[in-house]
């Protein structure tokens, strides 16, 4: 009977044993569940706000009261769209007073051209009547050392071939000045041409267009009011190419990469995703900012990232709340 005693006791305590390690068991994988990070999802999540490139626009040249805006806020314009215009009489008469400061000055290229080629042409003859004097200043000198001829001859046909020579250099002279003036001439042609170009570009600068297609979100002026250089007209914002503004947490972004598809979604439009890819990783980390959520600690160190999207039907807005989602590389450059 000891024997069969002592063996039920110790089968006892064996079951004891056992059903508490089943115990321990269950509750250590009760706690685990409870306290460990949950199992690698193979997504990365981020969050942030769409940001749209804007076009902060104000006439650059010029200083005159607004007579045309056409637009207001919310209006859709298309490139080239005018969007305001002011006075410009003023630019216009410059431009006009220009034109025939232009006038003039051809004017006087062409007198300089009709002086310089006059001028040419008496060198030229005196060339000729040069070699003439010449030719006759050698015959009467050898006329006078033979005798067939007199001094006096000798002397006039000498002093004619000199009169010709100084003749020639005067009129070198007058093509010399000739071609001055006309190259002064052609100068001042230049300066007034340039000053119409460049008081063109200011009488185009009276006309405020747009620069792309995009939603004027801002208008910062009204009609009757004083345009000048600096002064906000409109915030024009392309819609076309907006992007989110997240931030990958320090731990994940080397499973991330350029040109990595990304799916966007945002509460206004629950259920719809909108395709985008990764098109800049900050190569600096920063700690994240207070305005923008994280799947991470905020002491954690996050890199910010631009994510391009499609928004072809312009549902995507400056400011909207979104989140991103995109797979898990594996890590590497």
């Amino acid at each position: 009977m000891t024997n069969i005693r002592r063996i039920a006791v110790l089968a006892t305590i064996i079951a004891l044993a056992v059903g508490g390690d089943m115990v321990w068991s269950k509750q250590t994988s009760w706690l685990t569940a409870l306290f460990e990070p949950p199992p690698e999802t193979g997504r990365i999540s981020l969050s942030g706000n769409i940001e749209a490139h804007q076009s902060l626009l104000s006439f650059s040249q010029v200083q005159s009261q607004i007579v045309e805006l056409p637009f207001d806020e919310g209006a859709h314009v298309t490139r080239g769209a005018v969007l305001a215009r002011v006075d410009d009489r003023l630019y216009r008469q410059q431009v006009a007073i220009d034109l025939a400061n232009v006038q003039v000055q051809q004017a006087q290229v062409q007198v300089g051209e009709g002086t310089l080629l006059a001028a040419q042409k008496s060198v030229e003859s005196d060339r000729f009547d040069l070699a003439e004097k010449q030719l006759d200043a050698k015959r009467a000198e050898n006329l006078a050392r033979t005798n067939a001829g007199t001094l006096q001859a000798r002397d006039l046909a000498k002093t004619a071939a000199e009169q010709s020579a100084a003749t020639l250099a005067h009129d070198l002279a007058e093509v010399a000045v000739a071609q001055a003036t006309l190259g002064l001439a052609q100068a001042n042609l230049a300066v007034a041409t340039a000053k119409v170009q460049a008081d063109q570009v200011i009488l185009d600068d009276t006309i405020l267009t747009a620069p792309f297609d995009g939603v004027i979100s801002v208008r910062e002026a009204e009609r009757g009011e004083l345009a000048g250089p600096g002064v906000m007209i409109f915030t024009l914002d392309d819609l076309d190419h907006v992007w989110l503004r997240a931030y990958v947490s320090e731990r994940d972004i080397g499973k991330v990469r350029l040109a990595q598809p990304v799916d966007v979604s945002t509460d206004t439009y629950p259920g719809k995703i909108y395709r985008g890819h990764i098109s800049f990783i900050s190569p600096e980390a920063e700690f994240t900012p207070k305005t923008v959520e994280v799947h991470a600690e905020r002491v954690n160190l996050v890199y910010r990232v631009r994510i391009d999207i499609d928004n072809p039907t312009h549902e995507l807005l400056p400011g909207m709340p979104a989140d991103a989602s995109m797979t898990a590389l594996a890590p590497g450059p």
